[in-house]
Formats: C-alpha cells, structure tokens, sequence
C-alpha cells in the first residue's frame, strides 16, 4: 500500500480500487496519483514510526492482495494469526495507515472524477445533471433564453445545512485534506520537473501533517464549533463558487438579467429541537459570525480591487456618479488624486470596515484611513459597486468588471450581511406550554392543554384578533417560557439588524394540527414579530411558519391541516400581505422510521400532489405560493443520495421552480469540502 512496491497493485481501499481496475489509459492518471500518494505516505510512515511499522503495514497489504485478489487460503490464514498477534500500538499504528491511505485514494478518486467530466466536456459529452446539459435540452426544447430568465426570476433554491452534533473528524483534517485535493489536481497542470518535485514536496508536508495531527474529536461538539465548522465551507466553497455558479448561468443565458435565486439556508443556531444548548445568546453567536464571515470576504475583495482598478482618470474619464463617489472618500492621498477608482474604494472599504465594527463588534485587518459612516444595508454598498462597474462599461474598461467586480456584487446579492438565512425550529409541544402558561397566568385560560382542538383554535383565534399582548408586566414565568420568548426576541432583533433574509422561517416540529400553527403566530405577536391584530387590513408578520410533517400520520393529514388553516378568517390575507410565501416541510427520516422505506416514499409523493391541488386552488387567491422543504437526510433510508435525481422525482407540479432542501450535516463534508 504505502509504498512504490504496493502502488503496483490494487489499493485494499474498494472505491479506489474499482476504479483502478477499469481497463484502458483513461484511468492512468488516477493510477499514478494513487500510487504516488501511497508512497508519500509509506515514506511518512517510515520516518515517523520507523521501518518495522511501515514492514508491518507492507506485510499486511501482500497478504490481503494474495488473499483477496489470488484466493490464496495459505495467506488468508496467516493474514488471520498476524493480525490476532498484533499489540495495541501496532494495532493503532496499521488503522491510522490503512484509515489515512483510503482517505488519499479517495481524495484521488475525487480529482479523478472531475478530470474525466472535464474531458468529456471538451469532447461534446456533458455531464447528466450539470447547468451545460440542462441548458442544451432546454434549447432542443425550443424554449427561448427570454422564458428560462422569466422563470429563473420567479425561482428560488436553497440548500439547508443542517447541525452534525456527533461528528468526530476534525476541521484541521478536512482542511489538510482540502490542501492536499488542491496539490493533486495542481499536477495535472505542472510541466517541468522542478515544479512537480515542489508540489510532490508540499504534498509531503500536508501527509506529514495527517500524520501527526489527531484524526478524531476527544469532546463533544459544542454549538458554537458547529457553527465554525459550517463557516469552514464558505471560506473554502461557497463565497466564490455560488458567483462562479451564477456566471455559468449568465453565459448560458447573455444580455438577460438572472434574478438571484440560488441562496443558502442554516439550521445551525436556531435549531432549538431536542438541543437545550441553542438559545437566544447562541443564535445571536451564529448570525454575528456569519455577518462576520461575509463581510471579512468583503473587504478582502474591495482591497483587491483597489490594487486591480488603477486606472488614471488623465488616461480614463469616469462617469459624473463615479466621480461623485471618489469626492466623497476621506482618500487625500497626493499620489491617488488622479485615480478615481481607488479613492472611491478606500472610502467603500472604511464604510466596510465601519460596518464590520458595528455588526461584530470587530475590527477590520487592514485602515488606509479611519472608518466612516456604516452602509445601513448591503443594498447601500452594492449600489456603490454598481457605480464603479457602470463607469468602467462607460468609459471602455469593462474587462475589468468580470474578474473579480461581478463575482463581488453576485456575492453581495446573494450573501447579503448575513451569509445565510437561520431558520429557527422547535418542537410544538414546547410552544403549547408557552402558551398555556402566558394564558393561564393573563387569566385567560387556566388549563389551554385540556381543551380540544377546536377550543384551542377559537381561543387562539380571539388572541389573535386581540391587540393586547398576553404576557403580564413582573410576572414570574418559568425558565422555559423566559427562554423560548427570548429567541422570538432576538429574532426581531436580528431582522433589523441583519436584514429581511437573515432570518425568514420558523419551523414547527411534529405539526398535528391547525392549533400547532396558530400558536407560533401568537407567541410571533408577543414580541411584535406579527404587527396588526388578525383581522385588520394592515397586519403583517416577518416569520414565514412552517409546519413540519414527519410520521406517516401528519403526512396523510397535511393537506387537510392546511386546508383548514387558510379556511381561517385573516390568515390567508395575513400570509399574502406579509410576501404570499408558504413553506410546507416534509420529513423523510421519521416517515422511513414509522413506516419504512416504500410506504415513506409513498406518503411523501402523495401528500405532495395533495398540496399542490390544495394551492392550486388557493391560487385562484392569488399572491401565495407554495414551497416545499425536503428534510433529507445523508443515507437512502432518510432520503439521502444525490440531489439531482431527488428533484427529477418529484411528482409533477411540485417544485415549479421553488424547492429548498436539507444537506445533513454527516454529508456536508463529503459534497462541499472540495
């Protein structure tokens, strides 16, 4: 395995070695990158553990290969007594080898993949599920570039990265990994010999570190490093692959406008169900992090492109809006009077920077000069972006807008100041016992659990009609009320804080009935999140609430509860005026749990048609349109595999160009780390 010797043969790691053992030169590349990892890593281990651990590894792997590959029984057996004969420490010594060599060959695998996608590319064969395939089979299918723009303006699409409380491999891993993925697919462009020794020489360096470095977590995940760990993928991913997926589109598509309708959703920090340690504080961590997170990309990307736009307005005059902006920069430098550009992104770097400081509380790396006035929102900024790249497509230097100028405003479009939107959730049950303690103790109803379904929902009603709040000035409520209200509260905060897309939805677990609803609506108008009493023309409320149908059971009912729900005097006009979106979340692991993998499936595309004929006729009201949210999970039975085929399942009718969907927290690493 590790060594020159063993790259001859078929790695033990299964995924590797199928690929390898495919006939023909395609598959020569991934050979060699297998073997030349494996040999960087025995050397490693040679070096670190010494020649009779790296024997020992070797020995291990002649005899699985005799065993496995030449059936050879004599080496099956004692392949068997030298294993049983090993200490604890070569035991611990041959796994991390073993472990480490499959994560290589895997990471080979990976590159691998995205090389022959990209031979087949440049030889006419596209990728089923890829933006070049999609856009050819709309074009056979007549349809013009004007329509697929229309429909993309009325898109939206939203991965929903979900906690992984149990993961045990660590960030510094995934990063080292990282590193060594962007070494392997760096050789495939390296020409003289020089620079691959340097590159086979960095590789050692990431290998070495593996090495060295604990594979797995001693102590269990807190929230916070969740919410890091998530951060990790924007950092490596998301804030220059979303733009880069965005210009794809645009290519496909020249001269029409594409609405920003691709963004990413969060569960991380305000997924309050069976986790006791999300709280108010936390989802004020998570959001200010990401504020953070996006706003440092931000600045780094204003100060290079004021290094990039150098342009002398003696060579290059600029539009009077581009000139007013470089006036109002504090930017006196002498040796920039003449640069507009630059001046101007000096001052939109101290307006960041002041924005960072007001957001966070931190403070930018780099002051050319001191921070200005904070822009109130991101629409502020990117209206500045937009004068610089109308000034240089005036004056003949739009060149200089596509490197890095469009990424720049296609990431504030999407990214905002708040990176992604924090959907909350919680369990119905704990709403109901907020509830029937704000009404017990207003005097109100002494025990809201008792009554049936349709006391509750007259009750909630005539709250909801009522513009008094429930709660009691220098009452005492319980710990659990005081908490689930502070994250209401909160909430509020951060919407005008963060801006309309920071927070967007609330999520109700086990959704049973009408009254599961109503109830978010109520403790929403405890802290002004719904503004107007329920039956004026004027109230609105900024969470979208969105029932969550999990077992077999809710599944069967969700149409009718929703039906029932808009059957509500106000709340369908209450829903139009706050933007007609309606979110409906389906559950696939607790409908694969109740009634396994086949009648799940079955439920799930059932309630789906059974929706969509209930919005269809909702939508001779028009102004409200249905979304529905996917709670996949990352294996088959909790509706996991690849999102491509997923979506094509859908029954007709169901996605109509909005779905969102969630990415398991088990899966994240695997699909977006690279």
């Amino acid at each position: 395995m590790p060594s020159t010797r063993a790259a001859r043969s078929v790695p033990s790691d299964a995924r590797a070695g199928s690929a390898v053992a495919e006939d023909g030169d395609k598959n020569r590349p991934l050979v060699e990158d297998i073997r030349l990892l494996g040999r960087i890593l025995g050397d490693v281990i040679r070096e670190q553990e010494g020649k009779a651990a790296f024997d020992l590894v070797e020995k291990i792997r002649q005899l699985s290969v005799a065993y496995r590959l030449k059936q050879d029984a004599t080496a099956g057996r004692a392949l068997d007594r030298l294993l049983k004969n090993l200490s604890v420490d070569q035991t611990v010594s041959v796994i991390r080898a073993y472990s480490y060599f499959s994560h290589l060959a895997n990471l080979a695998e990976d590159r691998h993949h995205v090389r022959r996608r990209e031979v087949h590319e440049r030889q006419g064969h596209l990728q089923e599920g890829s933006l070049a395939m999609t856009f050819e089979r709309l074009m056979e299918a007549d349809l013009r570039a004007d329509d697929i723009a229309a429909t993309l303006d009325r898109a939206y699409i939203a991965p929903v990265l979900t906690a992984h409380p149990t993961e045990v491999q660590r960030k510094s891993i995934l990063d080292a990994e990282r590193a060594i993925a962007e070494l392997i697919a760096e050789r495939d462009q390296l020409r003289t010999e020089r620079e691959r020794a340097d590159n086979e020489a960095l590789l050692a360096a990431r290998v070495t570190q593996l090495w060295q470095t604990r594979m797995l977590r001693y102590t269990k995940l807190t929230v916070a490093d969740e919410i890091e760990n998530a951060l990790s993928y924007y950092h490596a991913t998301f804030l220059r692959q979303i733009p880069r997926l965005y210009r794809e589109v645009e290519a496909a598509l020249p001269g029409r406008p594409i609405a920003t309708f691709f963004r990413m959703g969060h569960w991380i920090g305000g997924d309050r169900d069976g986790n006791p340690f999300v709280t108010a504080e936390t989802l004020a961590f998570a959001l200010a992090r990401q504020a953070e997170t996006v706003l440092r990309h931000y600045l780094t990307e204003v100060h290079a492109l004021g290094a990039e736009l150098s342009m002398s307005q003696l060579l290059a005059p600029v539009t009077p809006e581009m000139a007013a902006l470089a006036a109002r920069s504090p930017d006196r430098n002498p040796h920039r009077e003449d640069e507009p550009y630059r001046r101007a992104l000096t001052g939109v770097y101290a307006r960041l920077a002041a924005t960072l400081h007001a957001l966070t509380g931190t403070e930018a790396l780099r002051h050319a000069v001191a921070p200005q006035a904070p822009y109130p929102d991101a629409d502020a900024f990117l209206a500045d972006l937009r004068v610089i790249a109308a000034s240089l497509r005036h004056h003949h230097a739009q060149a200089m807008i596509a490197p890095r100028l469009a990424p720049l405003m296609r990431a504030v479009e999407v990214f905002g100041f708040h990176l992604a939107t924090v959907d909350l959730r919680q369990s119905s049950d704990k709403h109901e016992e907020v509830v029937a303690e704000l009404l017990r103790v207003a005097r109100i109803e002494a025990d809201y659990p008792a009554l049936d379904e349709a006391g509750r929902r007259a009750l909630l009603l005539r709250v909801l009609h009522d513009a008094r709040a429930l709660r009691v000035i220098d009452a005492d409520y319980s710990e659990h009320a005081r908490s689930e209200l502070a994250i209401f509260e909160t909430a509020r905060t951060m919407l005008a804080r963060y801006g309309r897309h920071a927070l967007r939805h609330y999520i109700i677990s086990h959704t049973e009935d009408v009254s599961d609803l109503l109830e978010v609506l109520v403790l929403q108008k405890e802290v002004g999140l719904l503004r107007g009493t329920l039956d004026s023309d004027a109230a609105v409320n900024d969470l979208i609430v969105v029932p969550l149908f999990e077992t077999i059971g809710d599944l069967r009912n969700a149409a009718p509860i929703m039906r029932q729900f808009y059957a509500l005097p106000g709340i369908a006009a209450l829903v139009r005026r706050s933007g007609g979106e309606q979110d409906i979340m389906l559950g696939y692991s607790d409908s694969n749990k109740d009634g396994g993998f086949f009648t799940s499936n079955w439920e799930l595309y059932a309630a789906e048609v059974a929706l969509v004929e209930l919005f269809a006729d909702l939508g001779r009201d028009p102004g409200i349109r249905l979304r529905l949210f996917h709670g996949r999970g990352g294996t088959v039975g909790r509706g996991g595999g690849p999102s491509y085929q997923a979506i094509l399942a859908q029954p007709p009718g169901t996605v109509n160009g909005q779905i969102r969907l969630t990415e398991q927290g088990e899966v994240i690493a695997s699909k977006y780390a690279n």
